[in-house]
């Protein structure tokens, strides 16, 4: 018996009873017309959700943008606040003293906190996967994720101020705001390291290349771009903190370079000038606050160039 012969695809043919031609499998394949509807609706749910989240951010940025730009001068950046706040809208002074406050106890809290982070996700992806010491230090630092900011404020204030009989200093504001990015960086860093393919590693090491150099050499470099992104996120957030700041730097109008002694910063001068009664010195505290975003968006920037070019590098 000979066998059954098919025709074109798509055209009938003598093919048996039970076989399936090309043009039925393509049919049965082929999105209905409830599936192109469900679609439709997922793609208009999706794209209304993330129109809804942007409104917010839209509106604080105008906001900022509209209360904040007619602060700005030059003299609003090259000069310290004076304190004068009664008399004359002219002499109440700029934010000279709180932009370099916050810059350098931000940089003092990232260069402590950092490094330390990585390290320990280092350790928590590369040696301690899976001990139970592994296993404490996360669940400890899912705690501090969770720690409200004012907590770490005390702690600093307890243990540095009180506990030394000494006074407020810019550098104790950044241990605070060290130990605020901490779990940031650490979750952030496991995170992107756990993402680095194995077989990188494993192709390292067969080489006869050391551990410490596969670390070093392949798994950092491949995994910087995502690492930047969980840095900044801490940075971010340790640049707008206020009450870990009052407990620990306090402030003072002058601009002071001396992390041992008292230092302004942005978000302690926006908290002082906002609540104020005089209309000036309120009008201070907005442009303050969008300075203060147009530094994070600029460090964002600058972080953003600097991982791409190390990618093509």
């Amino acid at each position: 018996m000979s066998a059954p012969t098919t025709g074109p695809i798509g055209a009938p043919g003598p093919a048996g009873r039970g076989q399936a031609t090309g043009g039925d499998r393509l049919a049965r394949f082929a999105p209905s017309a409830a599936r192109r509807r469900r679609d439709r609706f997922a793609r208009a749910s999706i794209l209304a959700g993330t129109v809804i989240a942007l409104v917010p951010l839209a509106l604080i940025v105008y906001y900022l943008l509209s209360k904040g730009l007619s602060s700005w001068s030059v003299s609003f950046f090259t000069t310290d606040p004076t304190g004068s706040t009664f008399f004359g809208g002219s002499s109440i002074g700029g934010i000279k003293s709180a932009i370099l406050g916050t810059i350098e106890i931000v940089a003092l809290a990232s260069a402590i906190a950092v490094p330390l982070g990585v390290g320990v996700a280092i350790w928590l992806v590369e040696y301690g996967r899976s001990g139970w010491f592994a296993q404490l230090v996360r669940f400890f630092v899912d705690v501090l994720t969770g720690v409200p900011s004012i907590v770490f404020g005390l702690f600093v204030y307890i243990v540095l101020v009180v506990g030394t009989g000494s006074t407020y200093a810019g550098y104790k504001g950044s241990i605070a705001l060290s130990l605020l990015m901490l779990p940031i960086v650490i979750r952030s860093a496991e995170v992107v390291l756990l993402l680095v393919p194995g077989a990188l590693r494993e192709s390292a090491l067969a080489l006869g290349v050391p551990r410490w150099r596969v670390i070093f050499s392949v798994v950092l470099p491949t995994a910087l771009p995502g690492m930047l992104t969980g840095v900044l996120l801490a940075v971010a957030r340790a640049a707008g903190e206020t009450a870990p700041l009052l407990f620990t730097a306090a402030a003072t109008l002058k601009t002071n370079f001396n992390l041992g002694g008292f230092m302004n910063s942005l978000p302690v001068q926006i908290y002082k000038d906002v609540t104020s009664a005089t209309t000036s010195v309120e009008h201070r505290a907005w442009g303050a606050a969008l300075t203060l975003v147009v530094m994070i968006l600029l460090l964002n920037l600058v972080a953003r160039l600097i991982a791409r070019r190390s990618r093509l590098a």
